[in-house]
C-alpha cells in the first residue's frame, strides 16, 4: 500500500495505526511504504527513515513527486544507508499547468487540459542521475511515457541498481480510448499509442520488469463528474491478471511465464520480499482456471472501488483458490 494515508506514514506512530490496522484485517501480506517527506509532500522535511526502516519495503511519496533535486539526492543517501529503495511516483509540478488527461489528440480535440509527458519523464532523468551518484536502488512508479521506458532502459544497461513498473491500463489502453468518464482518469493519464507500444516492448524485453495495478479505489460520487472534475485513480487489483492473460499471453505478445515474472517473481526479488515456489517457501499460491471466460462486472468486486475503464471487457482467467502461509485466503465454492 501507498502512503497517500491521514495520516502518512512518516512516523513511527502514523505508521502504528496502519500497521494496526493491516494486524486485525489483512488476509494476505501487507507491506507498507513509508513516506519519503513528512505529511507526503514532496517537499519540506525528509522522515526520520532510520526510526521507519524496519517496518516497510520502501519509500515513496506516491501521488506526489519530490520536488526538489537536492532534496531527493538527501533522500536518496539517507535510505541507502538503511538498504531501502527509494520508490517514485515522478512528476514535475510546474510542468503540470493544470492538466488531467494526456496532451495528445483527444485532450485537444475535447478541450480538455493537458498534462505532458515531459512532466513524467524529466524526473526520471533526474532521479536516475541522483541514483547514479548516491548508490541508492531506485524503483520507478507507474510508468506510462516511451521518454521513461528509454531512461531506464539506459540506466540498467549502465548497471544501476534501477528498475520501474507499469499498469495493466498503460498496456491495454492509450488515449485515443478516452471517453467522458471519471472511469478514465488516472495519474498518470493514459498516453499515446506510440507509448503503449514501447511499455509493451519494454515488459516484453524485461526493461520495465514488474506490472502493479495502482489500485486506487474511489467512492462513486468521487469517479462521478467526468473527467475534469473526477478523482485519479482506478481499481485493478481484481481484473489485472485475466486483463493481461487475455490481451498480452493469449495473441503472444508475452508468454504466461513472463506475466508471472512481472506480476510476482520480480516483485519479491527487487524488494526482498523471499517467498516463490521452493521447498521451505512459504505457501503462497494463487490457482486460477485459465479457460473460464466471462465479462468484468464492477458490481462483483469485493473492492469498495468500482471504477475501472474494463467494465464490459470479455476476458479468461478465473481466480479459484489463494493461499497465503499455506493458509485459504480467497476461495470460491470448488475449493472451500
Amino acid at each position: 500500500p501507498m502512503p497517500n494515508l491521514n495520516p502518512a506514514p512518516d512516523s513511527p506512530e502514523h505508521l502504528e495505526a496502519e500497521l494496526a490496522l493491516i494486524r486485525r484485517d489483512a488476509v494476505v501480506r501487507v507491506l507498507p511504504y513509508g513516506s519519503i517527506t513528512r505529511g507526503q509532500k514532496g517537499r519540506g522535511e525528509l522522515v526520520d527513515f532510520g526510526a521507519l526502516a524496519g517496518e516497510v519495503v520502501g519509500f515513496s511519496d506516491d501521488g506526489r513527486g519530490v520536488q526538489g533535486e537536492e532534496l531527493m539526492a538527501e533522500a536518496m543517501r539517507r535510505a541507502a544507508a538503511v538498504g531501502k529503495p527509494i520508490v517514485a511516483h515522478c512528476e514535475v509540478d510546474e510542468l503540470l499547468k493544470g492538466g488531467y488527461i494526456h496532451d495528445g489528440v483527444y485532450c485537444r480535440e475535447h478541450g480538455h487540459k493537458g498534462i505532458c509527458s515531459e512532466s513524467e519523464w524529466r524526473q526520471v532523468e533526474r532521479d536516475i542521475k541522483l541514483a547514479a551518484e548516491t548508490g541508492c536502488q531506485y524503483h520507478v512508479c507507474h510508468v506510462s511515457t516511451k521518454e521513461s521506458v528509454e531512461l531506464i532502459r539506459r540506466a540498467k544497461a549502465a548497471g544501476l541498481k534501477v528498475s520501474g513498473e507499469t499498469a495493466p491500463h498503460y498496456l491495454l489502453l492509450c488515449d485515443e480510448d478516452l471517453q467522458e468518464d471519471g472511469r478514465f482518469k488516472m495519474n498518470p493519464p493514459l498516453r499515446g499509442r506510440e507509448d503503449r507500444e514501447a511499455l509493451r516492448q519494454a515488459v516484453a524485453d524485461g526493461t520495465i520488469e514488474v506490472i502493479a495495478t495502482d489500485h486506487a479505489p474511489h467512492t462513486a460520487e468521487q469517479k462521478s463528474r467526468g473527467l475534469a472534475g473526477s478523482a485519479m485513480g482506478i481499481v485493478g487489483l481484481e481484473c489485472a491478471f485475466p486483463l493481461l492473460y487475455t490481451y498480452l499471453v493469449k495473441p503472444g505478445l508475452l508468454t504466461l511465464e513472463q506475466l508471472v515474472e512481472r506480476m510476482s517473481m520480480a516483485p519479491r526479488r527487487i524488494f526482498g520480499l523471499g517467498g516463490g515456489l521452493q521447498a521451505g517457501e512459504s505457501a503462497d499460491l494463487t490457482v486460477f482456471d485459465l479457460d473460464a471466460e466471462y465479462e468484468i462486472d464492477p458490481e462483483t468486486f469485493l473492492s469498495k472501488g468500482r471504477a475501472t475503464p474494463f467494465a464490459g471487457w470479455r476476458v479468461a482467467g478465473r481466480t479459484l483458490w489463494t493461499l497465503v502461509g499455506g493458509r485459504t485466503a480467497y476461495a470460491t465454492e470448488r475449493f472451500r
